[in-house]
């Protein structure tokens, strides 16, 4: 009789874990009922790498959640192919042109779907389409790519190290620019040239804009030699008289080299007859003696009886008419 109690104890108990199992089993389904009930589509896409995800995920749209991951199969050698259960009543937003990427609840909470993007002229979604991937960077490749980064950094760090201590014991040109006084007073000096080389770059810059100024001054040579257009056809016509001046010169310069070259030509034989030459200049020469002789005998005929009254009246009248 002393066990009746601990015995009613132990039934209650029991009878009252079972109300509460029964209370939780009602309070969830009564949760699922809106989606237990409602009609699904089966949709489909293709996964290089799931990354954790699970039957039973939910999937988003816009932040509203329109379905849940049915299930996970392998797809030919290295895929997944992922079902989903996408609610009815979001067929109207989700296009044929959509993607799916993996997403996380949180930071780090359970992987989830997330469907985005389309256009209106797609068209709708329907039973058994299949949605395009977009491959998003997953945490763990997020932090491969800082390691790598780190490293790469460190190997910077270590570089300019190594060029620090080189600058500070003077090697390199930056070293020797910082400890060398002769390197840095060549610079000064290079500077320098350079300069004086700007400074008379620019006088001669301010020299052009002078002479361009005067060019420029009506009444000048150069003003009119530029300007004026009868000063410039006068100039042409005259260089053009200097060119034909030059075309003739080199014309009778052409035919007097033939004619030299041309041994039976009158200038031919002067040039290469012998004894023409001789003869010509002989004759040059009693020409000059006859004159010579000519002008002896007229002065001696001025100063005849007979003939010198003639002569100072002829140099009378020339100095008369000279004066006059």
């Amino acid at each position: 009789m002393k066990d009746s109690p601990n015995k009613r104890a132990v039934i209650v108990g029991m009878f009252s874990l079972v109300g509460i199992l029964v209370l939780l089993a009602g309070i969830l389904t009564v949760g699922n009922l809106h989606t237990t009930f409602t009609t699904k589509m089966k949709i489909t896409t293709v996964f290089d790498d799931v990354n954790g995800l699970l039957p039973g995920s939910n999937i988003w749209y816009s932040g509203v959640k329109i379905g849940t991951v049915k299930s996970l199969n392998f797809y030919g050698k290295s895929k997944v192919q992922v079902v989903m259960n996408l609610d009815e009543a979001a067929q109207q937003y989700v296009r044929k042109d959509a993607f799916v990427k993996l997403g996380s609840d949180g930071l780090i909470g359970k992987k989830i779907l997330i469907i985005y993007g389309g256009t209106v002229g797609a068209g709708e979604v329907v039973d058994g389409d299949s949605l395009h991937v977009v491959t998003v960077l997953s945490t763990d490749d997020v932090m491969n790519t800082l390691q790598q980064n780190n490293k790469n950094i460190l190997a910077i760090t270590d570089d300019f190290k190594v060029i620090s201590k080189r600058m500070v014991d003077g090697k390199g040109t930056i070293g020797k620019l910082m400890t060398d006084e002769s390197v840095f007073d060549n610079i000064n000096k290079t500077t320098e040239t350079l300069q004086q080389a700007s400074a008379k770059a620019q006088g001669l810059m301010n020299s052009l804009a002078i002479y361009a100024n005067k060019l420029n001054k009506e009444g000048t040579l150069m003003n009119d030699l530029v300007t004026d257009t009868i000063v410039f056809k006068s100039m042409s016509a005259s260089i053009q008289e200097l060119q034909q001046m030059a075309d003739s010169a080199s014309e009778m310069m052409t035919t007097l080299k033939a004619a030299s070259q041309n041994p039976n030509s009158t200038l031919g034989v002067l040039l290469h007859d012998d004894a023409t030459g001789t003869h010509l200049k002989s004759t040059i020469q009693n020409l000059d003696s006859s004159s010579k002789k000519l002008e002896e005998d007229l002065d001696l005929l001025k100063h005849t009886f007979l003939l010198r009254g003639a002569f100072k009246k002829q140099e009378k009248e020339k100095a008369k008419s000279n004066k006059e």
